[in-house]
């Protein structure tokens, strides 16, 4: 993709269940990817379209990850599709990997994979199938309630790396058509936005969800949102 206002990058596109990315490769961190030009490029319309995309980056590169460089050597730099900061994506996660494994960048087995929400360990099997231990939730004290129109949901404050609100509702048309954010509030619970999950039980070991990822939208699906 290349404008007059836009440097030109090569790329590849990947999906992990229909949560799609555009990758990035940037070993060197010599690439500038200021938010507008993230958000040109996950736009749909005039872009490539994406949920959001998977810089990547040697640890040692990145002033973000350097002190995570001596068990990680690759970086998951991951933004939203507005061009902001995000800490974790655990379909990224895999999608990251089978990037690095198809490049003979790293081996089957086991790998580690630097994020803001720390380091990921990633396995990839012969098959091709590759799996992520996401790590413990935290369940903060404070809590919230989400809104759509006018209806209200109390939610439950998660923490998978990424912030979770996580409602429980009675059918997922309730949460709208999911174009703009859910209000939570009160908002000073979630300072730095927060990924918003809506949850029907419907019986032992399922349920089913929508979810609003901050700064993407409403995605297919969302790996963190589904541990929350």
């Amino acid at each position: 993709m290349s404008t007059s206002s836009t440097p030109r990058i090569t790329f590849l596109k990947g999906h992990g269940t229909e949560n799609d990315f555009v990758i990035v490769p940037d070993p060197d961190n010599a690439l500038a990817l200021p938010a507008p030009v993230v958000a040109r490029i996950c736009d749909r319309r005039a872009g490539i379209g994406a949920d959001g995309v998977l810089h990547v980056v040697r640890s040692a590169a990145h002033p973000e990850a350097r002190d995570m460089a001596a068990e990680a050597e690759w970086f998951m730099d991951y933004r939203n599709a507005d061009g902001s900061i995000a800490e974790m994506c655990g379909n990224g996660v895999r999608v990251f990997a089978h990037y690095l494994q198809r490049e003979g960048l790293v081996e089957q087995g086991g790998l580690a994979v630097a994020t803001r929400g720390g380091i990921k360990q990633v396995h990839i099997a012969k098959d091709g199938d590759i799996t992520v231990s996401m790590g413990r939730a935290l369940l903060p004290e404070e809590s919230a309630t989400v809104a759509v129109g006018e209806r209200s949901w109390p939610s439950r404050n998660v923490n998978m790396g990424n912030p979770h609100a996580v409602a429980f509702v009675d059918d997922l048309a309730h949460a709208g058509d999911l174009l703009s954010a859910p209000p939570v509030s009160p908002a000073a619970v979630y300072p730095e936005g927060v990924n918003v999950e809506f949850v029907v039980d419907r019986g032992p070991r399922h349920v089913a969800m929508r979810v609003h990822e901050r700064g993407s939208g409403e995605t297919r699906s969302c790996g963190t949102g589904a541990c929350a």
